[in-house]
C-alpha cells in the first residue's frame, strides 16, 4: 500500500499539487486556531484585525486597540507564526539529522543538542549565568549550549581519524552523557525547589513567550535553512548510500555532513531559545513524509517542513483548549502523540529510508 501511494505521488506537477493543498491547508488551520480558544474570535474579526496590522486599513477605535485585537495580534497569532517556524525547523532538521548519522531513528537531538541545551538551561535558571543578557537569558544560554555541543561533537568526532556517520553519533552519545551529568550535578547541589520547577517546565517546551520580534528572525531563518537544504537534496540522497558509495561516484560527503551539521545545530539551538525542548517532532514526521512522498529529498524536505508546521499549529491548539482555563506545555503534548507513533512504525517496521524496513 505504502508503494502504491508513492507511485500516486511519483509525478512532478502531482507532487506540486499536493504541495499546494499542504500550503492552503497550513493557512486555513492558521486562521482556525486564531479563532479557537477561551475567546471565541469570528474569521471576520481576525481579518479586519491583521489588514488594519499590516496595511492600517481600518478603523484604528475598533480593529487598533481593545480585547480582540490584542488576543488576535498580541497572544494568538504570534504563538501560531512561532508554531509554524518551530514545527518546520525540528521536521526539517529530523530529516538533515537522519542522513547525516544514516540512522532513520536519529532525530534533531540525536547528537548531544538536547542536552547541551538542557545544560545551558540549567546553569541559567539555578546559577543565574547569564543574567546579564536580559530577560531571554536561559533561552540565550540554552542556544549557547545546543551549538556549542554541537562544535564539540565535530571536534571529538575528527580525533584520531575522519569524522563519517558512526563517529558523530558515537560522539553525540558521549557529550549527551557528560551534559546529562553536569546538569544533574547543578540541580542536585543546587537545591533551589522554585529553580527546579523553572527548569522542569522549560525542559517541556512553550510557546506562550512568542513575540513578534523573534518571529521576524527565526521564520526567515527557518525559510532560508529549509530553500538550502532543498537545494543540498542530490547530496544528502547520497548520504544514504553511505560514504564508500558516494566516493565511488566522485562525492566527498565529509565536509557537507560537517556543514549540514552546523546549520541544523544552529537552527536547533534558536528553537530552543525561542520555544524550548520541543520532542518527537523530528522523528515521527519525517517517517510520515517517508511514508507518502519516498526518500528523495527534493520531496522530503518541503513536505516535512509543512507537515511539521500543521502538527504544531493544531498541537498548540489542544495545548491551549484541551484542559479548561489552563496550558498544557506543549512538549508533553507532542511526546504524548509521538511515542505511540514511533512504537507503530517500530511494530510495522517501516522505519527504513524509504524501503521495507530498517
Amino acid at each position: 500500500m505504502k508503494r502504491g501511494i508513492q507511485r500516486f505521488f511519483a509525478g512532478k506537477l502531482t507532487f506540486a499539487g499536493v504541495m499546494v493543498l499542504l500550503l492552503a491547508a497550513l493557512l486555513v488551520s492558521i486562521l482556525l486556531a486564531v479563532q479557537t480558544g477561551s475567546t471565541q474570535i469570528s474569521w471576520g474579526d481576525i481579518l479586519n484585525v491583521v489588514k488594519f496590522r499590516l496595511f492600517g486599513a481600518g478603523d484604528p477605535e475598533v480593529y487598533g486597540k481593545g480585547a480582540v485585537p490584542d488576543i488576535v495580534w498580541y497572544i494568538r497569532l504570534p504563538r501560531l507564526m512561532l508554531a509554524v517556524a518551530v514545527g518546520a525547523a525540528l521536521a526539517v532538521c529530523g530529516v538533515i539529522m537522519q542522513a547525516i548519522v544514516k540512522n532513520p531513528l536519529a532525530d534533531p537531538y540525536v547528537l548531544g543538542i538536547s542536552s547541551g541545551a538542557s545544560l545551558g538551561a540549567t546553569v541559567a535558571i539555578l546559577l543565574g549565568v547569564g543574567s546579564f543578557l536580559g530577560s531571554n537569558f536561559v533561552g540565550i544560554l540554552g542556544f549557547a549550549g545546543a551549538f556549542g555541543v554541537s562544535l564539540l561533537v565535530i571536534l571529538l568526532s575528527n580525533v584520531g581519524g575522519r569524522s563519517n556517520s558512526v563517529r558523530l553519533l558515537l560522539a553525540g552519545m558521549a557529550l549527551s552523557s557528560v551534559c546529562s551529568a553536569a546538569s544533574s550535578f547543578v540541580v542536585y547541589f543546587a537545591s533551589d525547589r522554585e529553580g527546579m520547577m523553572s527548569v522542569t517546565y522549560w525542559l517541556m517546551g512553550s510557546l506562550a513567550g512568542a513575540e513578534w520580534g523573534q518571529i521576524a528572525f527565526l521564520l526567515p531563518f527557518v525559510l532560508l535553512c529549509t530553500l538550502f537544504f532543498w537545494s543540498q537534496s542530490r547530496t544528502l540522497n547520497l548520504m544514504l548510500l553511505g560514504d564508500e558509495v558516494s566516493v565511488t561516484l566522485g562525492a566527498d560527503l565529509h565536509r557537507w555532513r560537517l556543514l549540514y551539521l552546523l546549520l541544523a545545530s544552529a537552527l536547533i539551538g534558536f528553537v530552543v531559545y525561542a520555544a524550548g525542548m520541543i520532542g518527537f517532532v523530528g522523528l515521527i514526521i519525517p517517517h510520515a513524509a517517508r511514508m507518502v512522498f519516498g526518500s528523495d529529498h527534493r520531496r522530503l524536505i518541503p513536505a516535512s517542513a509543512l507537515l511539521g508546521a500543521l502538527l504544531l499549529v493544531w498541537a498548540d491548539v489542544l495545548c491551549r483548549t484541551i484542559i479548561p482555563r489552563s496550558e498544557l506545555p506543549i512538549g508533553i503534548l507532542t511526546s504524548l502523540l509521538g511515542a505511540p507513533c514511533f512504537v507503530y512504525l517500530m511494530a510495522r517496521k517501516t522505519y527504513g529510508f524509504g524501503g521495507g524496513g530498517a
